[in-house]
């Protein structure tokens, strides 16, 4: 993972993104198993628990909505890439392996004052 020192502004931009949503999950109650998890099979924003469920998370930021939501940019190839990291992820973590799965978007946009909106979207795709 790069460093403030070496990350490029929008790498940074992500991070502070991904934070924001972990922070808004940890306080409904999940737990982090993993952040910014990289396989060659793709990437895994957030890990989480939520009570015996594991959900793989996908943060997704979007300054303006012109030109769809956050959550539309999830797409089939998307998805795909997703389910094959999370099967990557479940075969090198065996404690997880057995435990049901799900995929969620956590979709964050600026509102009109420029505060951020917040939509979680759980079991959004299968």
């Amino acid at each position: 993972m790069p460093t403030p020192k070496d990350a490029s502004w929008r790498q940074l931009k992500g991070q502070h993104y991904e934070h924001t949503a972990l922070h808004y999950l940890q306080q409904r109650g999940l737990s982090l198993l993993a952040r910014n998890y990289r396989c060659k099979l793709g990437e895994l924003d957030l890990v989480m628990r939520d009570r015996t469920m594991v959900v793989f998370v996908e943060v997704r930021f979007r300054a303006r909505l012109q030109h769809g939501s956050p959550q539309e940019t999830v797409n089939a190839a998307k998805q795909m890439r997703l389910r094959r990291a999370a099967q990557h992820f479940l075969q090198w973590h065996p404690p997880q392996r057995d435990a049901p799965c799900r995929f969620d978007v956590l979709a964050l946009w600026p509102d009109i004052a420029g505060n951020l909106e917040c939509l979680w979207i759980q079991a959004a795709f299968y």
